[in-house]
């Protein structure tokens, strides 16, 4: 089947041709001696705020590059404008610390690390407690303790756990032979330990 035959005659196409593109011209580049369109806005200057000049690509990059929103101010003035500027444009006042009188001693914190200050802090907490400890009136319990242990109350924790460790292996079983006299001291000193632990001894 062609296109003249008897079917086709008379049947024309709903589809409407594309209308030739017209160019869309913007305005025209203000640029002297240019034809074409100026797409980019370029600010006139500094008595003309709101106001834009139209350029092209090519003569837009060729204005900016000799732009100065002042031209009529000198350089030390654009300078000190740019000073004030920076500063808010107000005087400002200086409120600087007052004079030491006397030489400063030097600082009493040791240094380092957070963790070791940190450390150190819990060490002498630890000696306050131990202190105060030691202050107060012994328990009944507390002072059978010390004696069990052989120790007097104002012992440091560490005497405290050298004596009960000592304590252990002199009446340790496996070295007396299995003497019930050494089993009873044994089990005296680990509960004597164990009270003074308890009560924050060691």
């Amino acid at each position: 089947m062609t296109s003249d035959s008897k079917i086709f005659v008379g049947l024309r196409s709903t589809r409407k041709k594309p209308a030739p593109q017209q160019e869309s011209r913007g305005p025209k580049c203000q640029w002297d001696g240019c034809d074409k369109s100026g797409t980019l806005r370029a600010p006139v200057g500094r008595d003309g705020e709101g106001l834009y000049l139209v350029f092209c690509t090519e003569h837009v990059r060729e204005y900016n590059k000799g732009y100065n929103f002042s031209p009529n101010l000198s350089d030390p003035v654009i300078a000190r404008y740019q000073r004030e500027a920076a500063e808010g444009s107000r005087p400002t006042e200086g409120t600087g610390a007052p004079k030491a009188t006397e030489i400063p001693l030097p600082s009493t914190e040791p240094s380092g690390s957070a963790k070791a200050i940190n450390a150190r802090k819990r060490a002498a907490l630890r000696q306050v407690a131990a202190a105060d400890l030691q202050r107060r009136k012994l328990k009944v319990l507390e002072a059978k303790a010390f004696e069990t242990l052989g120790l007097s109350p104002d012992a440091t924790p560490e005497e405290i756990r050298r004596r009960y460790k000592q304590s252990l292996k002199m009446h340790h079983p496996d070295a007396n032979d299995g003497d019930r006299n050494s089993e009873d001291k044994l089990r005296a000193s680990i509960d004597a330990h164990k009270i003074l632990k308890l009560n924050g001894f060691c």
